[in-house]
């Protein structure tokens, strides 16, 4: 027979590697975790080609002597557990004694360690052991990877750009910094420095590190715990919501982790301060007993277990949500109103569009399904299933008032029509930034120009991001080593929030590439027709309201606002009549 047999230690290192170095950003989270599990002060990260060419890790803790770093490349050698009780209270970073061996396996690998007593040097070159020799270093331990994945051409293959690998890299580095505020992380790519935090114990100052003034100047301190857990951190005002979930970090026991359902909880905490698709800033750290955690889920730890998961996601819900309604009142689209009412003049609703009202008459607007009121169920039906498009077949409205500044209410042919106003606008603003976008337009020269303050890994890739971003016919330009400045933008974006596009593009950029171009454009310019429209609790007269039902007549789809929700509903006659017994 003879089928079965054991595989070798390098092959098995090879095949573990597959999972914990599945690109630099994995080896650098490794050897990091590994720099602060030895008590570092000062962590130091040098990359070159985004950690394709090379990566160093310089700390100043422990260190290792002679023994210590040739049982450091020993498969499954740890210093974090000795028996197997110890797996359920794990308080390290890095247990499980494969990240180092994983790395050699597919790297070439010099490591420098000083114990207080001397410095050592070892060589691993693809899981062989070069020699060692004695070296002159400070306290600490430095490693140097380099030549990754030159024997695995499948894995390098499917690596991405020098820059996109960076900017994963500093991602991390960034949420390590968020973790351990008392640590003292610089990264440098290609002798640049990108980011470095003080080290100070002070998350704030980290905020406005990667933030910016304003964004800390918005951060609501986190404070809140049950009988298992401790919550702390900081909550950041709405107003500066993102894109994407990136900038919701959760850090477990400072350990960071990926758990969509906390993450979940997060965004329902602003659930009636944040539109539809946006999503806020947090840093939130969960403190408990080591005992009730399973981190030995997956080896690159990014997940873990929760004996009391349910427990956990109702209090960061009830903490988050308390907090916020601590400091500000309730959503309206996208902006906060203050608790005491304040008066502000508003723009011309319309001075863009057609001054002509659209007249329908009654008899050339044939039946067309509508969103029914189901009475067995009391909840709205959408019936609309396919509607084929055009102005022939929109109802026949005629407006009698407004309800709560929310809902335009008009009567027709089959009963009473309830239009959402901010969705009826959300879909003409929709289908005229899609007009515009499909034929060349002027540009509008900015007299200030607008600043936006980004990650350098950005900069760095500007000439990248403009090649994607050029059709939207926008243009981004260095300034300073992080921040871009535009100076121009089309005629089409002058009624939105242009800082707030503009950096939702670069987020677009930043985290999916722009690979999903129409999916990424859709999303965009159902963005920017929100911001753009009516918002909920604005009172229109009835030149206003007539102007809404109008522009929603001339749409091409008018019975869906980009994101998918109804812009009306018919309660017909003959339900009402039953209601009221007639």
């Amino acid at each position: 027979m003879g089928i079965i047999h054991k595989l070798d230690a390098q092959l098995t290192n090879m095949i573990a590697a597959g999972e914990v170095v599945e690109r630099p950003m994995g080896i650098v989270k490794e050897l990091v975790e590994n720099a602060i599990d030895a008590k570092s002060e000062h962590i130091e990260v040098n990359i070159i080609n985004g950690g394709i060419d090379q990566i160093e890790v310089v700390d100043d803790g422990k260190g290792m002597d002679q023994d210590d770093l040739l049982m450091a490349f020993e498969r499954h050698a740890t210093s974090k557990i000795i028996k197997a009780n110890d797996l359920w209270n794990i308080s390290t970073l890095g247990f499980r004694g494969e990240a180092l061996p994983s790395i050699a396996s597919v790297a070439k690998v010099e490591i420098i360690s000083n114990d207080g007593q001397g410095a050592n040097c070892l060589k691993m070159e693809y899981g062989q052991n070069i020699g060692m020799s004695k070296a002159s270093a400070n306290k600490g331990t430095s490693i140097k990877v380099s030549g990754l994945f030159y024997k695995t051409p499948a894995r390098l293959k499917h690596l991405r750009s020098g820059a996109y690998e960076a900017s994963l890299i500093s991602d991390i580095i960034i949420k390590f910094a968020f973790s351990y505020p008392g640590i003292a992380f610089s990264l440098n790519s290609d002798g640049r420095n990108i980011f470095a935090s003080s080290g100070s114990n002070d998350l704030l100052e980290v905020i406005f590190k990667v933030y910016g003034k304003q964004v800390a100047k918005q951060a609501f301190l986190i404070d809140g715990k049950d009988f298992d857990y401790q919550l702390s951190g900081y909550l950041i005002h709405p107003q500066f919501s993102k894109s994407n979930k990136n900038s919701i970090n959760i850090f477990m026991n400072n350990r960071i982790i990926k758990d969509h359902r906390l993450v979940t909880k997060v965004v329902d905490a602003y659930h009636d301060y944040i539109a539809p698709s946006r999503f806020p800033i947090v840093i939130l750290n969960i403190s408990m007993d080591s005992k009730i955690v399973d981190v030995n889920v997956h080896p690159s730890k990014w997940e873990v277990r929760l004996s009391k998961q349910t427990q956990l996601e109702l209090l960061i819900q009830d903490v988050l949500s308390k907090t916020l309604q601590k400091h500000m009142n309730v959503f309206v689209g996208d902006i906060i109103r203050p608790k005491e009412k304040v008066v502000v003049e508003e723009p011309v609703l319309f001075e863009s569009l057609d001054d002509k009202i659209l007249e329908v008459k009654e008899e050339e607007s044939p039946y067309i399904p509508p969103v029914y009121l189901d009475d067995k169920k009391d909840e709205i039906v959408n019936v609309f299933d396919e509607v084929v498009s055009t102005q022939q077949n929109f109802p026949n409205m005629s407006i009698i008032g407004q309800m709560h500044g929310k809902f335009i209410l008009a009567q027709g042919e089959k009963g009473l029509y309830i239009i959402d106003q901010h969705a009826a606008q959300e879909r003409v603003h929709y289908e005229q930034i899609l007009e515009k976008l499909d034929r060349p337009g002027p540009m509008m020269d900015l007299l200030v120009p607008i600043s936006l303050r980004v990650s350098r890994d950005i900069v760095d890739r500007l000439d990248e991001l403009n090649e994607q971003v050029k059709e939207f016919k926008i243009v981004f330009e260095a300034f300073g080593d992080d921040r871009l400045v535009v100076r121009s933008v089309p005629y089409w974006m002058e009624k939105i929030d242009e800082e707030r596009l503009l950096m939702d593009l670069i987020d677009y950029f930043k985290n999916e590439n722009m690979q999903k171009r129409q999916v990424i454009q859709k999303k965009q310019i159902a963005t920017m027709a929100c911001h753009a429209s009516i918002r909920f609790n604005r009172i229109l007269n009835i030149e206003e309201m007539n102007e809404v039902v109008a522009q929603l007549a001339k749409c091409n789809q008018p019975y869906e606002c980009p994101h998918g929700r109804p812009t009306f509903i018919l309660l017909e006659d003959k339900m009402l009549e039953k209601e009221f017994l007639r």
